[in-house]
């Protein structure tokens, strides 16, 4: 049975302290690889968290607006100029702006949410738990309250699950907490709160209700969304203050800001390919001195006739061995990262399968290219010069 051990594996376990650095090595640079990949994916999906909640089909925004968090105005007589074109069924106005507070339960906490203002008689979101609560923001004063919102807040939530009334001071104004919902967390904000258009406007005494952030507009049954932009686009072609998106091109819209027009999407890219790099330096370390070790071995398979195809084969084999057995707890362990994180962050942090085959594939490479450059010692491994 032992004849039948593949001779990587024999030269891979020989020394078995270099060969338990060597996986804790491999996983280490596969957890880093693994947890940049999940924030990457977490910052663009948590970016258009509100979007995929808001019933849309095209949307008005600022031609300056660059993300969510930072909107702009537009005027909002352009949506009822909207209107007036064929397709169109409803047009409705949001506003959006930032609001710092203290929670009561930590007074030294600074949040920073993102206030949502609509007349809720005409509902813009498609959460069935959420419109049944929109009566409750029509009282002065009152908002809803993201239980998604980052932080650790199990008091404020209870008392809000228990049909209490939570009340804070923010932007010198007493507000009421009046009920829940969930959108969550993202990197542009810590959570959502939302209420009516007038407490809104109450709330930011610098706003006026003739300047709206976000125009949405739902089509008629059939009518074609790409059509019907153009047609709006045309329509407000003399205008210069607004910019006409369907649904997707907006979702697209905001994921390519944190991909190219952000520093944190560029940041968790260079984090993958410092994992990599790391990585390939420490498998081709463990590689290298195994070949430096085992030099007159290898000079002994030259001089009874194995050609350096042989002997790369068999480092590359030892690669292989050596990503396969590496992933397999960096895989265990970036699952317990991602659940720490996400109780942490309220980030969606998961493990996705395309994920996990990625950064298997990334390993095997990563270990391949350590192999390929570690067995270039072998070139000099001349039986004549060893002996």
């Amino acid at each position: 049975m032992r004849k039948k051990i593949p001779l990587a594996w024999l030269q891979i376990i020989h020394a078995k302290v270099r060969f338990v650095v060597a996986l804790a090595g491999i996983a280490l640079a596969c957890v880093l690889i693994f947890v940049q990949l999940g924030f990457q994916a977490a910052l663009y999906d948590s970016a258009v968290k509100l979007h995929r909640v808001l019933r849309a089909d095209i949307v008005l925004i600022s031609p300056i607006a660059r993300n969510l968090t930072i909107m702009n105005t537009i005027p909002r007589r352009r949506l009822y100029q909207a209107l007036g074109i064929p397709g169109v069924d409803t047009v409705e106005a949001l506003y959006i702006d930032n609001l710092t507070w203290r929670p009561p339960e930590n007074p030294r906490v600074v949040q920073n949410s993102t206030v949502l203002g609509f007349d809720p008689q005409y509902p813009v979101f498609t959460l069935p738990s959420l419109n049944q609560r929109l009566i409750e923001v029509r009282a002065r004063d009152n908002l809803l309250f993201d239980q998604g919102t980052k932080g650790n807040y199990p008091k404020l939530i209870e008392q809000l699950q228990q049909g209490k009334t939570i009340t804070i001071e923010a932007n010198r104004r007493r507000i009421d907490f009046v009920g829940l919902f969930n959108i969550g967390s993202s990197f542009g904000t810590d959570g959502y709160m939302i209420t009516s258009d007038l407490n809104f406007l109450r709330l930011f005494t610098n706003r006026t209700k003739e300047n709206i952030n976000l125009g949405i507009i739902t089509l008629q049954s059939g009518a074609d969304a790409r059509t019907v932009k153009l047609a709006i686009a045309e329509q407000l072609r003399q205008e210069n203050d607004v910019r006409v998106l369907t649904y997707q091109e907006w979702i697209e819209w905001e994921r390519e800001y944190w991909q190219t027009g952000s520093s944190i999407g560029f940041i968790f890219g260079l984090g993958v390919v410092m994992g990599f790099v790391v990585g390939v330096i420490i498998v081709y370390q463990i590689l290298y001195s195994d070949v430096s070790d085992h030099l007159r071995e290898y000079a002994t398979l030259k001089a009874m006739g194995y050609q350096q195809s042989y002997l790369l084969k068999l480092i590359l084999q030892e690669s292989i061995i050596l990503a396969s057995l590496g992933f397999i707890p960096s895989y265990l362990v970036s699952e317990v990262v991602y659940g720490f994180c996400r109780a942490i962050t309220r980030l969606p942090l998961e493990m996705t399968l395309s994920r996990s085959v990625l950064v298997f594939v990334l390993t095997i490479v990563m270990c391949i290219i350590s192999g390929t450059i570690a067995v270039q010692k072998l070139k000099s491994a001349d039986p004549a010069d060893v002996f």
